[in-house]
């Protein structure tokens, strides 16, 4: 992920009138303590908000809090960058609407959520793309090394190595991977013939949390089936294990082969999930090929 200068939200109180439960009041916040208090979820799950509490990342990212009657109920939390960005959803479905509504706007996200989706999220969003996930995460217990003859050719990747690992991933410019990420984080790759053709990363470490997310996995079509994928996750994910408690990853739920690579290398299954993009509902009905076009909210 990538930092951007976008501007900060206001500190303004925004009320929200609810009919029956009160007044919810919306507001920005950076209290990092609060944020731990109110991602509620197994740090497997919450792996992404949770590496997002270090200091490098926290101000990169956008955090709103509503309250009931002065008690803090819900959190959300959105990664500043080009649009869609990571988007985590926490606490009561009263709050979290609360905060889609004069909090944390976007215009498009990417969303985890429960299997068949989240109707809070359904009021404001549509859905333009579902990916049926799975969470997987090892530790050190569980950790196997993979030793196989492609772990030779596995070498640290630094800022340099930026371009070459985005004409590998193919990514276009809203995606693409700065330097900056490849310092930050944990890279490892396989060249053949002085072309990277393999190679595997982080989406985001928390050192304050030691739980790290291992992404960016991936081995050129004509080099898989030799272990690349499995030696290059497996060098990054040890190299994490040095200082983090949990390493964790995502992959598609139909993706067996990977599922299985990943497994082999002490990984399980935490939960199954669907990664959401949305896009925030017009309140104009036109269609959504003209509201794409004309970037409409």
């Amino acid at each position: 992920m990538s930092a951007t200068n976008n501007p900060q939200p206001s500190d303004d109180v925004v009320d929200v009138g609810a009919a029956t439960q009160g007044s919810i009041e919306v507001a920005p916040t950076r209290d990092r303590d609060l944020i731990r208090r109110l991602i509620d979820a197994d740090r497997a799950i919450a792996a992404h908000a949770l590496a997002d509490l270090d200091p490098g990342e926290l101000p990169r990212t956008r955090c709103y809090v509503a309250r009931r009657g002065g008690e803090a109920i819900a959190l959300g939390m959105e990664y500043s960058g080009w649009a869609p960005q990571p988007l985590h959803l926490f606490g009561e479905p009263i709050g979290v609407a609360a905060i889609l509504e004069v909090g944390i706007r976007p215009r498009a996200a990417w969303v985890p959520t429960p299997i068949g989706g989240d109707p809070i999220l359904d009021l404001r969003y549509e859905t333009e793309k579902v990916n049926p996930m799975l969470r997987m995460a090892v530790d050190r217990g569980s950790f196997r090394r993979y030793m196989g003859d492609a772990t030779r050719l596995v070498v640290p990747l630094v800022p340099a190595d930026s371009g070459a690992l985005n004409r590998l991933y193919q990514l276009g410019f809203a995606a693409w991977i700065p330097p900056l990420a490849v310092a930050e984080g944990i890279y490892r790759g396989i060249h053949r013939n002085g072309r990277l053709v393999a190679a595997a990363g982080t989406h985001v470490i928390g050192r304050r949390e030691r739980i790290a997310v291992v992404g960016n996995v991936l081995t050129s079509s004509a080099f898989r089936g030799a272990g690349y994928a499995r030696a290059t996750t497996s060098a990054v994910t040890a190299g994490l294990l040095e200082f983090c408690d949990d390493v964790v990853l995502n992959v598609r739920s139909d993706n067996s082969a990977a599922i299985h690579a990943y497994a082999s290398l002490g990984y399980s299954v935490k939960a199954e999930f669907e990664e959401r993009l949305v896009i925030r509902r017009s309140s104009l009905s036109v269609p959504r090929f003209l509201r794409r076009f004309f970037g409409g909210a």
